[in-house]
């Protein structure tokens, strides 16, 4: 017998149990304050994480979502960093210690795309979505893994990656061939640290209704187009991905470590029939 999802978030029990999955734990999340990040900052804080919250612009939407967040007794505040800059991520590692003590998560969430093909591609674009989509997750994955190993007791690197770490996107090169970056990166960073008992692990997402889809959205024959090749008939709000990131988070996943899950409503295995 399948129970309605109303059913089970009303038991008493299942809500204590789902608040206090990641309580005492301290989480970044890099870019933070909009998009997926904000789904992952909000889903990890109701869970009880201590999250902050990195930012590059729109400070006030920072400072709305940490009221947002003490409203029901979470606790959050922003860091304003740009991760593509390694002392802004040294400084966002060092903030979180000095304010909670210790960093059990980070979730290297901040992303950027250009659109352009392999003939179209700029040197400029080409290491402005390097920077932000490989280079500083790896950096990420290297100051937080020592403050991890340091304070002892393991830890979580999570990632968000793309379907394009494995499956081609034409005409968006710059971000596959730093999304298959990731994909390795994770592979073989999660080897390295296995022995300290910190765990490295790609989400990946498919198509997300998220304000960098708006031109999809908003055109009735462009989104009907992608529903169509979803196989679930939609795309994914943001607060579902955030809520694989909770559990990759938690201890339920302690034994999930150097691959990827995807989170795309089976896109990359759709197919067009024979």
């Amino acid at each position: 017998m399948v129970r309605s999802t109303e059913a089970r978030s009303t038991n008493p029990e299942a809500a204590r149990t789902l608040a206090q999955l990641l309580e005492g734990k301290v989480a970044i999340v890099t870019g933070g304050n909009s998009g997926i990040g904000k789904a992952i900052v909000e889903a990890l804080a109701h869970r009880g994480a201590q999250v902050v919250i990195d930012y590059r612009s729109h400070p006030e939407a920072t400072e709305e979502l940490e009221r947002e967040i003490g409203a029901f007794g979470g606790s959050s505040f922003g860091v304003q960093a740009d991760v593509a800059k390694l002392e802004d991520l040294q400084r966002l590692v060092q903030a979180t210690v000095d304010r909670y003590g210790r960093l059990d998560v980070i979730v290297n969430n901040a992303g950027i795309e250009t659109r352009t093909s392999i003939l179209e591609t700029t040197p400029e674009q080409f290491d402005r979505v390097l920077d932000v989509n490989l280079r500083a997750v790896f950096f990420a994955t290297q100051y937080a893994a020592k403050q991890m190993i340091a304070q002892g007791g393991g830890g979580r690197i999570i990632n968000i990656s793309s379907v394009h770490e494995d499956w081609p996107m034409p005409g968006n090169t710059p971000y596959c061939a730093a999304k298959g970056g990731v994909r390795m990166l994770t592979r073989t960073a999660a080897l390295e640290l296995a022995p300290h008992g910190i765990t490295v692990v790609n989400v990946g997402p498919g198509a997300v209704a998220t304000p960098i889809n708006d031109a999809t959205i908003n055109d009735p024959q462009l989104l009907a187009k992608l529903n169509a090749a979803i196989p679930l008939g939609r795309m994914a709000q943001p607060e579902e991905i955030a809520a694989v990131v909770a559990f990759l988070a938690s201890d339920f996943a302690s034994y999930i470590t150097a691959t990827t899950v995807f989170a795309d409503g089976g896109i990359m295995q759709s197919s067009p029939g024979l």
